[in-house]
């Protein structure tokens, strides 16, 4: 039954034989307290930051070099971690391989559902046999290693080999084409760039080969070039010929792995960077998102220590590419001795069950998904529970969208009314989670429970006051271990001081509309700025009208993408043609051919609208944010119209997104 909102609630026995509640009661007795509950701990966490982080250090037996002072000193944007540690994220990720050697550590299946498996035995090897052959090149701490590679194993092999080395990692799906990797990598000066063959998607196999010409024409810092016979096709002499014009050198992966090795980790600085993930490139070049092996370490200790520990072996699948974050979250599942399963297929590639046909097959414990694939579902008519065995999910965790109310009760009907329906907000800005779940509390419609442990939380209004029971901006008022090192080429942390404390000097904004109910649950709203989040992948308006713009015919576009309150969302493009008198049917199909062919048919969008301008500031900058507002529902009379510098294109636009939302 269906209480106070309430959809499920785990037993006292299931709450007391969580790893949370076991770490709640060791701080009790360690520490003289009394913690009875989740808020509890959370409230404990977060007013010693410096205590809470060490403990989990001690806790979970993080391996490295301890601190030589304090763990956490200093406020934000400016605080220091971990200063003397020594770490290596990749050897505290693989810290179960010899106690689990010849069991499954991670299973890779493509869009035919073939099944490649890597023992933690196997894994460790080529993970050391990768980390030689980087370091016989040359690669070593500091160096790039740039990645345009799908969800598959070696991926996760080529990850953990570059960190072992304390070389610093990146990685885009193939997906994004030559420009959207081109944009990402180029910035980063990569001295190795690892691409694949082809891919299974959609029914057909996909050749990356014919790609690889213009990326090291463009990524002309590439010294060495490896090749991930992904579909096994038989690529490698011409590969050698396309790397020979560029005078790079070029290896199969599948002779890097041959030789099996243990791995040798590097220690590096608690803050040595660890990869690079990017912002959406909204507002241009997408910014280069540093993040450190140690904070990453702590991070993943406490998520997949405590937030998602499963038991250990237990399958951990996320449906996910690896440009997005959750990719990276899979990854770290390991730590904690859980497998992980890779898919690099369409989301519903035979249809609407194919996720719950990866579930059943491989017996997942633990799935991780964007909202919109749980709602794809819904709508498809599919009920799973009456064609597959689920008793094994424990867990189905929700991110990148608000999931919308009739999903989650969707879910306990149609899924199974036994497991824990966790819907977590955060963002590849930390890698990791703000507010979202926890084992011990019941699952409410549309509510997050409430902030992450070690995470100060809260939710402002616009003069900056914390407000609760009514919307505001999520801020985050205290340091984050995973908070970014730096921007990429931000040599004054300008950028970044600009992205996050724009508002306040020593407050994190993040972009997400929230609510903080009176119990400290969350309820998020969408994003409060204007980055795309369509089908939970975050993507830039910036790549999308690099392609269009420069289409003869047109002379500007605006896009936008809102979250509606019925859980939709709606991305119209704005297109102001160079003829009045163009065909606009002609002219639309002209676009959307130019997108798909350009760019990804991700960024086709759900309607072409002709508009007589684009509306922008006296500055120059487009008023993405203050259209897409009015879409979601805001009054137009709240946006600032002497701020414009064509007014009239501007209150032609707040029509138009009014007239929608009505």
């Amino acid at each position: 039954m269906v209480t106070d909102n309430i959809l499920w609630q785990p037993t006292q026995d299931q709450v007391q034989a969580t790893a949370m509640y076991q770490f709640m009661q060791a701080m009790n007795t360690k520490h003289g307290l009394a913690l009875q509950t989740y808020l509890d701990l959370w409230q404990w966490s977060v007013e010693d930051l410096e205590l809470f982080w060490t403990e989990i250090w001690d806790y979970f037996e993080v391996i490295g070099q301890k601190p030589t002072s304090a763990l956490l000193t200093g406020q934000l944007p400016d605080a220091q971690w971990g200063q003397g540690a020594k770490v290596n994220y990749a050897e505290n990720v693989l810290r179960h391989a010899r106690q689990l050697a010849d069991t499954e550590a991670v299973v890779g299946l493509d869009e035919s559902l073939n099944r490649t498996v890597l023992t933690w035995k196997q894994l460790n090897e080529q993970v050391g046999a990768f980390a030689h052959h980087l370091r016989s090149t040359g690669v070593g701490p500091g160096d790039v290693v740039a990645a345009a590679i799908p969800n598959i194993p070696q991926a996760i092999v080529a990850l953990l080999g570059t960190a072992a080395v304390g070389a610093i990692w990146s990685v885009v799906n193939v997906d994004f084409g030559v420009t959207g990797i081109v944009s990402r990598f180029k910035q980063l000066a990569p001295k190795v760039l690892i691409t694949i063959d082809a891919l299974e998607l959609g029914g057909k196999l996909r050749n990356q080969t014919d790609d690889l010409d213009a990326l090291l024409t463009q990524l002309d810092s590439v010294g060495h070039h490896i090749l991930v016979e992904n579909a096994g096709t038989d690529v490698s002499d011409t590969v050698a010929e396309i790397t020979a014009q560029h005078q790079v050198g070029t290896t199969r992966y599948a002779d890097i792995i041959a030789q099996p090795r243990e791995p040798v980790f590097e220690p590096v600085e608690f803050s040595h960077p660890l990869w690079v993930l990017y912002s959406s490139g909204t507002t241009g070049t997408p910014k280069g998102i540093v993040q450190g092996h140690g904070g990453t370490v702590l991070e993943i200790a406490k998520s997949f220590g405590l937030h998602y520990r499963v038991p250990q072996g237990a399958p951990v699948y996320i449906c996910t590419s690896t440009t997005w974050m959750l990719w990276n979250m899979q990854v770290a599942t390991l730590i904690t001795g859980a497998k992980a399963v890779t898919y690099s297929g369409a989301v519903f590639a035979g249809g609407p069950e194919r996720q719950f046909e990866i579930l059943a097959s491989e017996q997942v414990a633990f799935y991780g998904c964007g909202a919109a694939i749980l709602t794809g579902v819904q709508e498809s008519g599919f009920i799973p529970k009456d064609h597959y065995d689920l008793s094994h999910l424990t867990d189905i965790l929700v991110s990148a969208s608000p999931l919308p109310a009739r999903t989650w009760r969707w879910v306990y009907d149609a899924v199974s009314p036994n497991l824990r329906l966790r819907s977590d907000s955060g963002g590849t800005d930390v890698c990791s989670v703000f507010v979202g779940s926890n084992p011990m509390d019941p699952v409410r419609i549309n509510e997050l429970m409430g902030p992450a442990l070690g995470v100060a939380a809260d939710v402002y209004d616009e003069t900056g006051t914390p407000v609760t029971e009514q919307v505001g901006e999520l801020v985050i008022t205290k340091p984050m271990p995973t908070m970014p090192l730096y921007f990429w080429n931000d040599n004054d942390g300008a950028r970044y001081r600009d992205a996050y404390f724009s508002q306040d000097p020593h407050i994190w904004y993040h972009g997400d509309f929230a609510t903080k109910t009176d119990r400290l649950s969350f309820v998020i709203h969408g994003r409060s700025d204007a980055t795309l989040n369509r089908g939970g992948i975050r993507m830039g308006s910036s790549d999308l009208y690099q392609v269009v713009d420069a289409l003869d015919e047109v002379t500007a576009s605006m896009v936008i993408g809102a979250e509606l309150d019925d859980g939709g969302y709606y991305m119209p493009l704005f297109v102001v043609p160079r003829d009045p008198q163009i065909d606009p049917e002609a002219l639309k199909a002209k676009v959307i051919e130019a997108i798909r062919t350009e760019l990804s048919p991700r960024y086709v969008p759900d309607e072409i609208i002709i508009a007589p301008g684009v509306p922008m500031t006296k500055t120059g900058k487009l008023m993405e944010v203050p259209i897409k507002r009015v879409f979601q529902g805001m009054t137009p009379e709240k946006v600032a119209t002497e701020t414009a510098a064509e007014p009239d294109v501007l209150k032609w636009f707040l029509n138009y997104a009014s007239n929608y939302s009505k």
